[in-house]
């Protein structure tokens, strides 16, 4: 180990800089390249981090190339975990360590360490010609770039080699331990106990498999690398206690996960059996893999041979009297449209899964962007609306999955929920909820065939009836030309068309009488500045709002789930604010639909980098905002 503090390699933190050991949590981002099992890492890590009770949240972020040339920094792969001992709402705007298994990773991530913080190289990678490939004009630990930082040198891989000798595996098994010999020192830097890790790897690889030694080995290894070496200062160990969480059940849960789970309660609730038909995309593809593992939930996968076809093909699962669903990210949806168009015209249920990413068209696929509104709320050819709803967090997949599948059968319409690539390959603590807790939502098939016709109408909620194809006495036409209000049948006239295009609005239009007001997050329902948000920005503005207001300034967070129709009450809400900020990551999409609906003058605070919008520049916007 190299541990150099002098003149020009780690300064101490800046003035007023509180210390790790100070701290309620710490923000650690590992680094590698795509093969050196970051991703691994970090989950590890993650789960470690929840079994000590502290809180957390996670920001996997790696490229969109399958394999690209070890070594570039287009094949960098990074893992970012916020935890500690108080209640952690977001990822972490800057990492306090960086670790660094090779000068690519650093290249890429070190700008983004906090001024003082700790960088753990791996010194056996840093070989001139690895130095060249990472595009670094010199060696990064002797030109100055890492002059603001404490740099601990540790050659990794050697550690990794002498770990594995007694167990007789090749060296490319040997060098794939080392991200598990680093699992290791991180763990005793922060107090963790390794032994759930460790039986793991053995259960995993078998109590003789000689890969399955060579881990356990290295993961003890890098754990009594710290008292051995007696590495001191900020690097650790440091305890975080465990946080007071509410009794229960806790899982670390990723917002894929729980979206998933939250389509199999809401079949169950609805007493359905759904059919998920799907076309592998990133960041979507999880939903297909998880939803197939739960068959016997009554949930039926299927994977299509293009988007077209996904979004069809669930369509007919409803129209057969399942609930559809399909899943897809925004290239995909575009693709559905057609599709998405014809369930709004046949009045059928669908869900429809849109994990954003960055764009258009492929775009940065591995990043994360909001800029799917305009296309869930206007996205369809002629007057074709329904209703969309976004997740916050990790967790609220679960509820929010609920809820799309509560109004697609209530109110017989294809439902969009907005998720993206920051939420679904997040994780956070979740705390398991009880099915009981939750209303069940039933769906009645019509089966009376006295006085049926297709397009007749729930008086309250101007639903249609669902019948099941088969129904004695009740064979039906649906499809997607023009057809009658009542019957069903075809029809080119001028004013049933205006009724039908009435019928179909005030029907999503009236979801807002089913769905609840909007509140603040945090803060008064009046006042100087409202800071409003929707999806993945909850976690970076409500934690601005609440450090803003510890500071005196008169602020509060409205953060928006029902996306369309927005909540009955929120023109009143926002009006009743001085000015209003609207922070998301696009490049103004709420901003363009709150001012269309409600003519206020609101600013935005527009973010479309493919990173998460971070506190402190919520805090920024705040204060110029109050200042005026």
């Amino acid at each position: 180990m190299n541990l150099q503090t002098g003149p020009g390699r780690g300064p101490a933190p800046a003035p007023g800089q509180a210390s790790q050991a100070e701290r309620q949590s710490v923000v650690v981002r590992f680094a590698g390249d795509s093969g050196d099992g970051v991703q691994l890492l970090g989950s590890q890590f993650s789960q470690e981090t929840a079994l000590a009770g502290n809180s957390l949240a996670t920001f996997p972020d790696f490229p969109a190339e399958i394999r690209a040339p070890t070594g570039t920094t287009y094949g960098v792969s990074a893992f970012q975990i916020n935890f500690g001992s108080r209640v952690i709402k977001t990822a972490g705007d800057q990492p306090d360590v960086l670790v660094a298994f090779n000068p690519a990773a650093l290249k890429v991530n070190h700008k983004a360490l906090r001024r003082g913080g700790i960088v753990i190289l791996d010194s056996g990678a840093f070989k001139e010609k690895d130095i060249k490939r990472a595009e670094w004009d010199s060696d990064p630990r002797t030109n100055g770039a890492l002059a603001e930082f404490r740099v601990i040198e540790i050659d990794i891989s050697a550690q990794a080699l002498e770990c594995a000798k007694p167990f007789g595996v090749s060296q490319k098994e040997a060098l794939r331990t080392k991200n598990i010999w680093m699992l290791g020192l991180v763990s005793w830097m922060y107090d963790h106990d390794i032994t759930p890790i460790a039986e793991n790897l053995e259960k995993k690889f078998g109590a003789d498999d000689p890969v399955g030694k060579a881990n356990v080995a290295a993961l003890k290894a890098g754990h009594a690398y710290g008292d051995i070496h007696e590495i001191s200062g900020e690097l650790g160990p440091t305890h975080f206690p465990a946080v007071k969480h509410e009794a229960g059940t806790y899982r670390l849960i990723s917002g894929a996960e729980a979206l998933a789970w939250g389509l199999v309660a809401g079949t169950q609730l609805a007493g359905l059996e759904a059919v998920l038909a799907s076309y592998p995309i990133t960041p979507s593809s999880p939903i297909l893999h998880i939803l197939a593992r739960l068959k016997q939930f009554g949930m039926t996968t299927f994977q299509a041979e293009d988007e077209i076809a996904a979004c069809c093909a669930a369509l007919g699962a409803s129209f057969g009297g399942k609930l559809g669903i399909t899943a897809s990210s925004g290239p995909g949806i575009a693709l559905k449209t057609e599709a998405i168009g014809l369930g709004i015209s046949t009045e059928l249920p669908l869900v429809i899964v849109n994990t954003q990413r960055a764009g258009p068209s492929t775009g940065m696929p591995t990043k994360t962007e909001q800029s799917d509104l305009y296309l869930a709320v206007w996205g369809r050819n002629a007057d074709a609306p329904i209703p969309v709803v976004a997740s916050r967090s990790p967790g609220d997949c679960f509820d929010v999955a609920i809820e799309a599948v509560r109004l697609a059968t209530k109110y017989m319409t294809p439902v969009m929920i907005l998720s993206d690539g920051y939420i679904a390959n997040a994780a956070e603590p979740w705390r398991i909820p009880s099915i009981k807790d939750y209303a069940p939502f039933p769906v009645s098939f019509r089966t009376d065939p006295n006085g049926y016709n297709v397009f007749m109408r729930d008086e309250k909620t101007l639903a249609r009836p669902w019948v099941k194809p088969g129904t004695p006495g009740m064979m039906h036409r649906i499809g997607g030309i023009e057809k009658d209000a009542l019957t069903g049948n075809i029809s080119y006239a001028d004013a049933n068309h205006q009724k039908m295009t009435d019928t179909r609005a005030a029907k999503i239009n009236n979801i807002a009488d089913d769905i609840p007001e909007q509140k603040p997050e945090i803060g008064s329902a009046k006042g100087k500045l409202a800071v409003v948000g929707w999806g993945s920005t909850y976690g970076p503005i409500n934690r601005a709002v609440a450090n803003m207001r510890e500071r005196g300034l008169d602020v509060a967070h409205i953060h928006i789930r029902h996306i369309w129709p927005l909540p009955r009450n929120l023109e009143k809400l926002l009006k009743s604010y001085d000015k209003v900020l609207v922070a998301e990551m696009n490049n103004g999409q709420m901003l363009t639909l709150l001012k269309s609906q409600y003519l206020i003058d609101a600013k935005g605070l527009l973010k479309v980098s493919g990173q998460p919008l971070k506190i402190e520049e919520v805090e920024h916007a705040i204060r110029a905002q109050i200042s005026g």
